[in-house]
């Protein structure tokens, strides 16, 4: 199949002139055991922007997250393949405040019998729950339940965790992260393992988030996971930019053929895409 790059990208949320990317990527390349598992030439995320990564599993998404984040570093280049800011050697702790992060793999750690409003000031500490010989001040309680009543779900906050179900798990996760006050939220694969219930809530979730002005970034297979706020989308095969634009060019039947390579069908309603199988 005829490979399509889309390497064209249009967005409203142009930086002002002088004021760096969020995230610039230039000739960012991860290699492991030999072998490409990401290649990068090009990638910038303005402040405010939203994008969301789409592909099949192992094409490079993760990959692609964990660079932004520094989890892992890309080869070696004169010039810094990763900026944050402009910067080629950020702090750690800059971007760990910067960022928040919401998943499913997350979701797996939480084991505990807590009450949630200990999981969501855990956020401040960067742990699941408060540490040890640690109390919550009544002004961090307050921020909990300001972050809780914000996604709708403040009558859990004195709820243990492991009573709760899988949706609304996830949403004190993202309360968790607000702790922080970040101005991008990293979705990973969000609405993994939910019910139609609780995948509602997540992508509202994101929806309200979006409103308040912080960048969404979302991994996901699915079409049905972007919403209406995010207009430009970044697909990811074979650990390459497939395409790179705005989501009504890419979420078409067309690509998402050729992106998954079976035959599929992309509908729209209302700013929200679904995509089926051809048989």
């Amino acid at each position: 199949m005829e490979q399509v790059a889309y390497r064209t990208h249009n967005t409203e949320h142009v930086a002002h002139e002088g004021t760096p990317p969020l995230f610039s990527l230039r000739d960012a390349q991860v290699v492991r055991a030999g072998k490409t598992i990401l290649s990068v030439d090009r990638f910038d995320l303005a402040e405010g922007e939203h994008v969301a990564l789409l592909g099949p599993n192992g094409a490079g998404k993760s990959t692609f997250i964990q660079l932004l984040t520094r989890e892992i570093f890309p080869l070696y280049r004169e010039e810094p393949p990763v900026r944050f800011r402009g910067q080629a050697r950020p702090l750690l702790s800059d971007i760990k405040q910067a960022l928040g992060i919401v998943s499913a793999t997350m979701h797996d750690q939480v084991r505990v019998h807590l009450p949630v409003s200990d999981i969501v000031c855990g956020g401040i500490f960067g742990t699941l729950g408060l540490p040890n010989h640690v109390e919550a001040t009544t002004e961090q309680r307050a921020q909990a339940l300001d972050a809780l009543e914000r996604l709708g779900i403040a009558d859990l906050a004195e709820r243990d965790v492991l009573t709760l179900s899988t949706g609304q798990v996830r949403r004190v996760l993202v309360a968790r992260e607000l702790m922080s006050d970040p101005k991008i939220l990293i979705f990973d694969e969000p609405c993994t393992g939910l019910d139609p219930e609780g995948m509602y809530h997540v992508r509202r979730t994101m929806g309200l988030l979006a409103a308040e002005g912080r960048s969404v970034v979302l991994v996901t297979h699915y079409p049905e996971d972007i919403i209406p706020a995010i207009d430009r989308v970044l697909l990811i095969k074979d650990a390459t930019i497939f395409a790179d634009g705005p989501k009504q060019d890419l979420l078409t039947s067309e690509k998402m053929s050729a992106l998954f390579g079976v035959p599929l069908s992309v509908e729209e309603r209302n700013g929200w895409y679904s995509l089926q199988g051809k048989y």
